[in-house]
């Protein structure tokens, strides 16, 4: 009997002891509770909480989730009647864009098939540079015109060409607000830290942009920046099948445009802007790709890489068409030499330019610019944005399947070509076209050297110039009678 009594008393006072740590329990979650409400008080009248909101506000609207004055509009219609109803001056506005901006180099690729080469100025549509200022406008990134943007860019590519290297600079948008003097006055500016919560620039235009145009990075630049004049140096790629050309022989002729030349002879000439027709090339080179053409036997893609610190209007092209005659056994190797002596050869003969299709500016080199794709972007410390360099990534993946498959249509449609019956009795019946026969470059007709084109214009202007004032004192005579 003394055995469960023993038991049961234990139990009683265990369960004593659980009771009382129960209650110790729910004291210390009564605490808690108090507490937390303390501190969610202070937290709604911190001053950080604010910024966060405000940080939340300029990542909106970075997404264009603004409406024409820059408000967030996350209280859905309502709010943005409010706003429609309150007049906010235009010089209010302009003043907030004024401390918010930045300067910055944009790395742009684009495929040039559609376009009407990269400048706007061509007055023709659409070009690159055209479509560009379309996403700075529709994403509100830019306000003002290129000259109060200080817009540059490296290169001025003509119609079709394409480009994966692209420079241009101006002023952006930003969400830090400092003023724009601050930005690299000194020349010396470190992009890590204080840009970490910057605008993700090649998200945004990205997803505006047509699919043949990418911005592939941004850097912030000082202020003395010029995506044309701060250039070190520019290399194009022109690419081309080898269907028997001696490669030996162009490879041979094209050291010779290494160092600095007159390539007035390989240029589109333009007396009126352009003087110094000297240039340095520092690297060329002739290489096979990967790529091959199965169907063709021994058909396979070949690249020029021509680099230099300028080029004139057409020169690659031009420099190319010249190494197409050598390697196909119709010109030599000297011909060069002579059109590189315009002393010699104070004319360019005229030939016709390589096509603009295979060309490409493969880069532009800068001192001390380290391009960024994408930035690690938080809102709230707790949503990371899709990294942009992955959202290219898949985007040029599926431009170069969607590519392959039509290579695949075009190889298709030639096999069925080829099976079509071809009635030789029919051609031999008519008479053939003759292949014309090569004339020699330095036998062809020349086009006005630089001196002749010269005076012609000096003349013209000194015509327009006599018909101005002729004009002018017919007008005054007749206003006196």
């Amino acid at each position: 009997m003394d055995q469960p009594t023993g038991e049961i008393a234990e139990s009683l006072h265990l369960i004593t002891s659980l009771q009382s740590q129960l209650e110790s329990l729910q004291i210390r979650v009564k605490e808690l509770e108090s507490d937390n409400a303390k501190l969610s008080s202070l937290v709604s009248n911190c001053c950080c909480h604010k910024a966060e909101e405000n940080i939340l506000a300029r990542v909106s609207g970075s997404f264009g989730l603004v409406d024409e004055r820059g408000s967030s509009n996350s209280n859905g219609g309502k709010s943005r009647k409010k706003k429609e109803n309150q007049t906010v001056p235009d010089d209010k506005v302009r003043t907030e864009h004024q401390y918010s901006k930045i300067y910055v180099a944009l790395k742009v690729m684009y495929f040039g098939q559609r376009f009407f080469g990269f400048a706007s100025e061509s007055q023709m549509d659409p070009t690159v540079e055209s479509e560009i200022f379309k996403a700075l406008d529709k994403t509100r990134l830019i306000n003002g015109d290129k000259k109060n943007l200080q817009y540059s860019r490296c290169g001025r590519t003509d119609k079709g060409v394409s480009s994966v290297g692209q420079v241009i600079s101006l002023f952006l948008r930003s969400n830090h607000k400092k003023p724009e003097q601050s930005n690299g006055c000194s020349g010396e500016f470190v992009p890590e830290e204080p840009y970490e919560r910057e605008i993700d620039y090649v998200k945004i235009l990205n997803k505006v942009l047509p699919k043949d145009i990418r911005v592939m990075g941004w850097c912030p630049a000082p202020t003395e920046f010029s995506a044309r004049f701060s250039c070190l140096s520019r290399e194009y790629k022109y690419f081309f099948w080898n269907r028997d050309l001696n490669v030996v022989a162009m490879e041979n002729a094209g050291k010779k445009f290494v160092g600095e030349h007159d390539f007035r002879n390989f240029c589109k000439m333009d007396a009126a802007n352009v003087h110094n027709y000297r240039r340095h090339i520092t690297e060329f080179e002739i290489f096979p790709c990967n790529e091959r053409l199965r169907q063709f036997e021994g058909d396979q893609l070949w690249a020029v890489k021509i680099k230099g610190t300028a080029f004139l209007w057409h020169q690659v092209r031009c420099m190319v068409a010249v190494l197409f005659l050598i390697g196909q056994g119709l010109e030599s190797p000297n011909v060069v030499d002579a059109l590189l002596d315009v002393d010699r050869t104070p004319r360019k003969p005229q030939y016709r330019i390589a096509p603009e299709i295979p060309l490409v500016l493969q880069s532009c080199k800068f001192e001390g610019l380290r391009f960024m794709c994408s930035l690690a972007l938080y809102v709230l410390r707790s949503f990371l944005c899709v990294d942009a360099r992955q959202a290219l990534h898949a985007h040029l993946e599926m431009e170069c399947r969607s590519y392959k498959l039509l290579s695949a249509i075009f190889h298709d449609a030639l096999l069925s070509c080829s099976l079509v019956e071809n009635d030789d009795s029919v051609l031999n019946s008519k008479t053939r076209k003759k292949a014309a026969s090569h004339v020699p470059l330095m036998s062809r007709p020349t086009e006005p050297s630089y001196e002749e084109r010269c005076i012609k214009l000096n003349s013209r202007a000194e015509e327009q110039k006599a018909y101005r004032l002729a004009k002018s004192r017919t007008c005054s005579n007749k206003a006196r009678s």
